[in-house]
């Protein structure tokens, strides 16, 4: 099954989506259609050897609405593409408007103007047929497939208002014979679609506020590259890069897309992707990243993901996805959106028939304003924005803030959490060797040798030897040529300075040149470290002078997230492929007191499983290969942003800059998200539960009130932008 978000215009609410939701998930060769209608998009699964996307864009066209089928990458175009649409929603609401304002003073307060009808008349004509045609055109289309949504509403309620109105212009003597004065509701009609194209412009202005993170990583996509083809150099467009092809990257210019680096070095700027603020340095046989910066040197790089395979582009689809997945509060309200629509119209019609014949007089008069009001104030456009704009808004702040979502039903479930299980090894720890202790033999420290050490193992590109290199880049100076430099594959390197033989490695290197190492090296704290540290030692001419212990340190950050997580009531377990002791020391050190060693990835599996047997709700933390089988598993699976592709792709949720505490902050995103969606829905629903028996008239036995078809219209329109506006304001809640 394929899988593609595909914009769709012509929403205006619930309804609407409900109608392209139930058109296309009832065609043959789709599996799934979830409209967002927020986003005005659709996320549709579907086997395009049963159904093509000409087919989905026609069935669409026929229910009144179009289905977008180009993609757009270019972020420009599409910017302005957005604005040219908010520009002609804003000009058709002001026209609306200044033709309306006239309507409304001479129906209010020029009662005794010559020609007041046919000027109004006039006057609201263009409203109805240019303005505001839309409502009637989706109306019909929707009535033509036996379906309602709010453009029905709208379309009936100022349809209905205009057409009575022409009538009494034209015939007023009809009704006057009959001792009915002939009033007319142009304004109600003018009033009502201006009032409606205004909200919409403005719910449009809010919504594509709610996008920006989308807009901002689409942003950071390189627009072309420098292939190199038949020995020369041709700059392309990115799109046009394939498997294979030899991209060079000059400094200062942006890595076009993933590959390995096959010819020179440099150092990439890579914050955008980790979220580390210092450049990496890149050797031939290193990964660079698309859309990451390169900082100083020049090279070439053989293109090995390209397009949609690109992490940038991949990081893309997880939030577009996520935002047109849904939550199942959504589903709910977009059900009961589905059938609001006919219930409304049986009240307003039964209430019409009510006041026709128990009403005062003139009863004709109640009954059509009674119809009218009802159809207006009851369009259920903020309950159909409650819930897709908080989640397209928490979306948002989560990639915003190195949290990237999958689907939006994650936000639900994340707030359930009650266990977390992490890998260790570059979850709780670094996943990178550093030095924990340098040593001397005698007591006493030859910073000669420091700088010797220091000049041999920068010339190394091993890991351990990095460390060293990285440790005494404070402490020592480069300030040697070394003579001669071999590498011992496994155990380590000789190189010679002068007259001097100098080993850096292993204890096994040490034993095959017959090196002895010092009481002073194997005591307690050297021995102490055994378990969790790995032993460099220095020999100057078959003398073992120090010793570096290096190992994969607890991330402080690790510490305190497990602290924070346990202390709100979450229970955290360990889990690795290490041997004991070294599972236990780490434990000790990141404050877990449940742990597991010597683990295989289908331990963590059962051992995830287990726990959820148990009635837990399960989030795991990986970030390898060895952990997908349990990330699936898992309620929640949280994959590191350093972690590999399997890992991320088998998650829910990926922390980009592989940072623990980033748990505790998706945890409160949820309860927010969740908080400001009730919000939401509390509010439309409680709108609509006032809104249409005041519409209906029952206060009028009370106190003689009956709601005016235009006021309707205005609260309709602020009931959908106040929800919007709720929304966005998860955007400025700090997270913990």
């Amino acid at each position: 099954m394929n899988k593609r978000t595909f914009k769709v215009s012509g929403m205006h609410c619930a309804s609407c989506a409900s109608s392209v939701e139930s058109m296309l998930g009832a065609m043959e060769g789709v599996g799934k259609a979830n409209v967002n209608f927020a986003d005005e998009s659709v996320l549709v699964e579907y086997d395009d050897a049963a159904i093509s996307e000409q087919e989905m864009k026609k069935a669409v066209q026929q229910i009144g609405y179009d289905l977008i089928l180009e993609q757009e990458t270019d972020l420009e175009a599409e910017q302005e593409k957005e604005q040219l649409k908010l520009k002609k929603s804003r000009n058709r609401a002001l026209y609306a408007i200044g033709f309306s304002l006239p309507v409304f003073i001479i129906s209010m307060f020029l009662p005794e103007l010559a020609y007041r009808n046919w000027i109004m008349l006039a006057l609201v004509i263009p409203v109805i047929t240019w303005f505001g045609r839309e409502f009637f055109e989706i109306a019909w289309k929707q009535a033509k497939n036996f379906k309602v949504n709010m453009d029905t509403l709208v379309a009936l309620g100022t349809g209905s208002a205009f057409l009575f109105s022409l009538f009494n212009t034209l015939f007023p003597e009809f009704l006057q014979s009959r001792g009915i004065t002939p009033h007319v509701y142009y304004e109600a009609a003018a009033v009502i679609i201006s009032l409606i194209l205004l909200g919409r412009y403005f719910e449009a202005k809010a919504k594509s506020r709610t996008s920006a993170s989308i807009k901002k990583l689409i942003g950071m996509q390189v627009k072309t590259a420098k292939v190199i083809r038949d020995k020369e150099e041709t700059e392309v467009p990115v799109d046009q890069v394939q498997l294979g092809d030899l991209v060079q990257v000059r400094p200062g210019e942006k890595i076009p897309v993933d590959g390995e680096i096959v010819s020179g070095y440099s150092s990439v700027d890579e914050s955008m992707i980790t979220g580390e603020p210092l450049p990496v340095e890149k050797n031939e046989g290193d990964k660079a990243i698309g859309a990451t910066l390169n900082k100083t040197g020049s090279f070439q790089i053989r293109a090995e993901k390209v397009g949609a395979d690109t992490m940038l582009s991949q990081i893309i689809n997880m939030v577009k996805e996520a935002q047109g997945s849904k939550a199942p509060v959504q589903k709910l309200a977009d059900k009961i959106a589905s059938i609001f629509v006919p219930i409304v119209i049986i009240i307003a019609l039964v209430s019409a028939v009510i006041w026709y014949l128990a009403g005062p007089s003139p009863q004709l008069t109640y009954a059509f304003v009674t119809l009218v009001t009802v159809l207006i104030v009851a369009c259920p456009c903020a309950l159909g924005l409650a819930t897709p704009t908080a989640i397209m808004v928490g979306i948002g702040k989560g990639a915003e803030n190195g949290i990237l979502i999958k689907d939006a039903s994650i936000l639900e479930k994340v707030n359930e959490i009650d266990t977390i299980v992490v890998d260790k090894t570059g979850t709780i720890t670094a996943g990178e060797p550093v030095v924990s202790q340098m040593k001397w033999a005698n007591g006493e420290k030859d910073n000669t040798l420091m700088d010797l050490v220091y000049a041999i193992e920068s010339k190394s590109e091993h890991p351990l030897a990095e460390a060293i290199s990285d440790y005494l880049s404070n402490k020592a100076q480069n300030g040697f040529s070394i003579d001669e430099f071999e590498s011992i594959t496994g155990k380590g390197v000789e190189a010679r300075y002068k007259d001097d033989q100098l080993l850096i490695g292993s204890h096994s290197l040490m034993e095959q040149y017959e090196i002895e190492i010092p009481q002073s090296l194997r005591d307690e704290s050297v021995a102490e470290k055994k378990a969790i540290s790995t032993h460099v030692y220095v020999a100057r001419n078959k003398q073992v002078e120090m010793v570096f212990s290096i190992e994969d340190k607890v991330k402080p950050t690790s510490m305190k997230a497990i602290d924070d997580l346990q202390k709100s009531g979450i229970s955290v377990h360990m889990l690795t492929g290490d041997n004991e002791a070294v599972a236990l020391e780490i434990a000790k050190k990141a404050g877990i007191e449940n742990y597991k060693a010597e683990v295989m990835p289908q331990d963590k599996l059962d051992y995830v499983k287990q726990l959820q047997s148990q009635g837990h709700k399960v989030g795991m933390v990986g970030d390898g290969i060895n952990d997908s089988p349990a990330l699936a598993q898992a309620d929640i699976g949280i994959a590191m942003g350093k972690g590999t592709d399997v890992a991320i792709e088998s998650a829910e949720i990926t922390l980009v800059k592989g940072d623990l505490e980033k748990i505790r902050s998706a945890i409160e995103l949820s309860k927010e998200t969740l908080k400001t969606i009730k919000q939401n829905l509390f509010w439309a629903f409680i709108y609509n539960i006032i809104a249409i028996p005041i519409a209906a008239g029952v206060l009028y036995p009370i106190n003689g009130f009956l709601l005016s078809p235009m006021i309707a219209g205005g609260a309709m329109s602020f009931s959908s932008v106040s929800v919007v506006m709720n929304s966005l304001r998860l955007k400025s809640k700090p997270l913990k």
